[in-house]
């Protein structure tokens, strides 16, 4: 168990842990000149079960609120100090609302100098604690008036927290590993020692671990769990980590860094959480507000975006995204505490609720429906509603490292699937992906019915058109599925169901009973678009329409630019090449354009097309045919 402090400076907080656990507190100069705490100390003490439990003591100057926030993110009871002579001043309300916030399930509250006050001062105060905690999760933490100058009461509340730690339960090790570093310094011939609570996993002497944010390596040489040498150490203890790695230095690391398990590592600057608003606040949180956020040991700036609304009543709870001003780490279910921008007051807090929150729809009904399933539980208990409204399915990659719960553990819902993408795998309900694979063939009986006179629109084109919202990797997935299913056929790059053919319109047929014998005449040297346009007195666009259509319906092939060849025309050039390379084993441009008898250049052009085509393989200035060609097969009889 982690106990930590909580209360008003010079209340005695750092002589309580003196007197419980026989260690000094303020280990610093400055602290011991000038009498009062300034960082976060340490401590550890056996309260009768064998086992050290790790004491943080926190300083209660309203200046390093900051740093109290440090470390009190792991701790699993508070202990409170009132002291008899002052009673409840205002750190008291503002490390309480901190401690609150913070979701530590345990509290005690320890009366200090009690030798000094009469009787009726210690009811007094005792009757400030009992209206302080009423309202709140402590309504019943027991109190204990204690000196610890004379050491009254001090049994009875080391007693008290012996018990505590018996009824703590040991938290999951089951996740992948998360230390919180609030200390990093240098030991000679030991190297860099970073120290924390651990929040979850476990880790060991060897293991590789991650720093984050900035993600270097580092491997664990030796480490101290709850102040004693050990091999491994686990989630709920105050862990020391001997780190080495390329070129790493103490001053490469700070206080609000993490050490994380690889699989972890995945820094944001957008948390979605859900935000209460400290009901003793005298004004409304306006959407927008410049804040401090303090996760784990970690302080930065960052606003508020209200989810629900442009503000926020004191004593409100609701969705909020925080944009951070610099990365940082969370999962899901984080505690957090919000400050004012000039880091004076304690505005709020909340519980992280997707750490990878969107930039964009971030108000939609269907992302706030997302918020609310991550409100009521864990994976499970929300996985099925996110499901629901996750268009583009979720990456589970993604849903391992927001609630640290490694894939091997999840119990999927029934009748869901992993769909392999190029981006990596999604998880989507069945009937999902069904709908998707209707609304695909849905989509191309529509473009069909539209645009009867085309094939079909390419990839992007029919995505644009029906899928617009849909991840490029996902739609990728989607079309090769109904390609290898048959419900969708190709021509070249154009998509269209497999039963569908282009229909020439009436005025079309008529054009092309005009052209196609120009075509033909023109053999080896067909005339260009321009030129068809002239003879038959028809707009160029249309007639360059025309052919296109043409091509799709495979009755013609545009060789080169506003240049096309009838099908018959080129099945008899793949003769000739045919021939070429039964007579010479190769074919070469120039023998190629003595055959045609026309110039080199287009001899050139023809041959490049049927590279493009596959009905030829160039080799070097020589090329040889490929005999699974389409044409190629056509033309081998006549050949032959």
């Amino acid at each position: 168990m982690i106990v930590g402090t909580a209360g008003h400076i010079d209340h005695g907080k750092t002589a309580l842990l003196r007197a419980l656990t026989g260690t000094a507190g303020d280990r610093r100069r400055e602290e011991r000149e000038r009498g009062i705490t300034i960082d976060l100390g340490y401590a550890y003490a056996d309260l009768g079960n064998g086992e050290l439990t790790g004491f943080i003591d926190v300083p209660g100057h309203e200046r390093f609120v900051h740093n109290m926030l440090a470390g009190a993110g792991g701790i699993d009871c508070v202990l409170l100090v009132v002291a008899t002579d002052d009673g409840v001043m205002p750190q008291t309300r503002e490390h309480l609302a901190i401690v609150t916030l913070l979701g530590i399930p345990r509290a005690l509250v320890a009366l200090t100098k009690s030798d000094r006050v009469e009787p009726a001062r210690l009811a007094e105060v005792e009757a400030q604690v009992a209206c302080l905690l009423a309202d709140g999760p402590f309504a019943e933490a027991p109190l204990f008036a204690v000196s610890s100058v004379s050491g009254a009461g001090i049994d009875a509340l080391r007693t008290a927290l012996g018990e505590q730690t018996r009824a703590v339960a040991a938290r999951a090790v089951d996740g992948h590993f998360r230390l919180a570093i609030d200390r990093a310094f240098s030991v000679a011939g030991a190297g860099v020692v970073v120290t924390g609570t651990a929040l979850a996993g476990q880790v060991a002497v060897g293991d590789e671990l991650l720093l984050s944010p900035s993600g270097r390596r580092v491997r664990v040489r030796g480490l101290h769990a709850q102040n004693r040498e050990a091999m491994t150490a686990c989630a709920g203890q105050r862990v020391a980590l001997n780190l080495a790695g390329e070129r790493l230095a103490v001053e490469l690391l700070h206080r609000g860094d993490w050490l994380l398990g690889a699989a972890l590592h995945a820094p944001t600057t957008r948390i979605d959480i859900d935000l209460r608003l400290l009901p003793g606040e005298t004004r409304a949180l306006q959407h927008w507000t410049p804040v401090h956020v303090h996760l784990g040991a970690a302080d930065v700036t960052g606003r508020v975006a209200l989810l629900e609304g442009d503000s926020l009543a004191p004593g409100g709870r609701a969705f909020a995204q925080l944009v951070l001003n610099a990365p940082l780490h969370a999962v899901h279910g984080d505690a957090l505490v919000l400050r004012d921008q000039s880091a004076q007051r304690t505005l709020g807090g909340g519980r992280v609720l997707d750490p990878f929150a969107p930039a964009r729809q971030r108000r939609t009904p269907e992302r706030l429906a997302q918020l609310a399933a991550l409100r009521v539980g864990g994976l499970e208990q929300a996985l099925p509603a996110l499901l629901q409204t996750a268009l583009d399915g979720i990456d589970p990659q993604a849903l391992e490292r927001q609630f640290n719960r490694p894939r091997a553990l999840w119990r999927m819902p029934e009748r869901v699937l992993e769909v392999a993408t190029r981006g990596g795998a999604r998880l989507l309900p069945e009937a999902r992906w069904q709908a998707l694979g209707e609304q695909l063939l849905a989509a191309l009986a529509r473009f069909h019915e539209e645009q009867p006179d085309e094939l079909g629109p390419d990839r992007d084109r029919l995505r644009r058109y029906a899928f617009a919202e849909l991840e490029r990797p996902l739609f990728i997935a989607l079309l090769e599925q109904a390609l290898q299913t048959g419900a969708v056929a190709t021509s070249g790059p154009w998509l269209h169901l497999a039963e569908h053919r282009v229909q020439l319109s009436d005025s079309d047929e008529k054009l092309w009973t005009l052209v196609r014998p120009l075509l033909l005449e023109g053999g080896f040297d067909p005339p260009w678009v321009r030129e068809l346009a002239a003879e038959l007195a028809v707009e160029e666009g249309a007639m360059r329409q025309l052919l296109r259509k043409l091509a799709r319906l495979a009755l013609v092939q545009q060789v080169v630019k506003d240049l096309f060849y009838p099908q018959e025309s080129l099945q008899q050039l793949a003769r000739i090449v045919l021939q070429l390379e039964g007579e010479a084993g190769i074919i070469r441009v120039i023998d190629f354009r003595d055959r045609l008898g026309i110039g080199r250049k287009r001899s050139i052009q023809i041959l490049e097309h049927f590279d493009r085509i596959g009905l030829t393989r160039r080799c070097g200035n020589e090329r040889r045919v490929r005999h699974d060609n389409a044409l190629a097969q056509a033309a081998q009889p006549a050949a032959a």
